[in-house]
């Protein structure tokens, strides 16, 4: 029997699991990332992880499957587009393939979050598929007909920084009104601050009902949400969406956040389905360890 290995390297978590021919996995382990340590005690960490996770497998040959904020420039092998800053530029494959020995494939965490759910989870029925990723940042990956499509650039699903609002917010990439620097988890939870100087997390302000001292905040996030997925909706027209990361958890929004989308889309009638993530956390990382089967 063949196995293979994934890791997801979030901001907060490094998750590996490795399954079997089934899908079904045979080990798994999680570390924090501390990615305040910077690049080398990154590598190092998932250099130490990916040898743990193989030990038991002594014919393993790989490839081992990465995903990760961001996606690798194909003329300078190095990553571009992380929100995980301290690994901007940084030949992370080349320098894992040097350590371990093993083919080491690559891929941005929405496009795995995306083949996974797109393969096993919540939209294994449609032919295309786009992936969200709300949480720390926002992400976007594609899949037609269970394969990723990357684009020429390599950043096909990349919503999170289509403008939403000209000359508005600085986004860490450089530019201003990006989708990410409005819905992610961490815009919102610095606009609340800003708002009522209290630290709490989306899932809090919305659930225990907060935002009604501060209803435009809500009526702010709905709106933005619409209109930042209608726009991939009248480019892309996906046959379904699938939500993933914390923010996804949030029921409204397959329902008021829904409503909003639709408002926004360039058609009377839309069909497409807002779906949540069937395979939590573990999406990313299950699609990394299908990379060489889907890639």
């Amino acid at each position: 029997m063949s196995y293979r290995l994934g890791i997801d390297l979030g901001g907060t978590k490094i998750e590996s699991v490795i399954i079997d021919e089934q899908f079904q996995v045979v080990k798994r382990e999680r570390i924090p990332t501390n990615r305040d340590e910077g690049y080398e005690a990154i590598i190092e960490r998932i250099i130490a992880l990916s040898k743990s996770m193989i030990s038991d497998y002594k014919n393993f040959e790989g490839p081992i499957g990465i995903c990760t904020p961001g996606t690798i420039e194909a003329e300078t092998g190095l990553l571009k587009n992380s929100n995980t800053v301290c690994l901007i530029g940084k030949p992370i494959q080349k320098d894992m393939e040097s350590e371990l020995g093993i083919p080491v494939l690559m891929e941005n965490d929405a496009n795995c979050f995306a083949l996974a759910e797109a393969t096993l989870g919540a939209a294994k029925k449609y032919n295309v598929v786009f992936g969200v990723i709300l949480g720390t940042g926002c992400g976007g990956g594609i899949t037609m007909l269970k394969n990723i499509h990357r684009g020429s650039n390599r950043i096909a699903g990349e919503w999170g920084h289509h403008c939403l609002h000209p000359g508005g917010r600085d986004c860490y990439c450089g530019n201003k009104g990006c989708v990410e620097s409005y819905i992610s988890g961490t815009a919102l939870e610095k606009e609340w601050y800003d708002l009522t100087g209290e630290n709490h997390t989306v899932t809090d302000i919305i659930e225990k009902g907060l935002y009604k001292k501060h209803p435009k905040w809500k009526e702010n996030f709905l709106k933005n949400f619409g209109r930042g997925l209608a726009n991939v909706i009248d480019i892309l027209d996906p046959h379904a969406i699938v939500l993933g990361g914390g923010l996804s958890k949030i029921d409204l929004l397959y329902t008021e956040g829904r409503d909003s989308v639709y408002k926004e889309t360039f058609s009377q009638i839309v069909r497409t389905p807002i779906l949540k993530n069937k395979l939590g956390d573990s999406a990313g990382v299950f699609g990394a360890a299908m990379l060489s089967d889907y890639i």
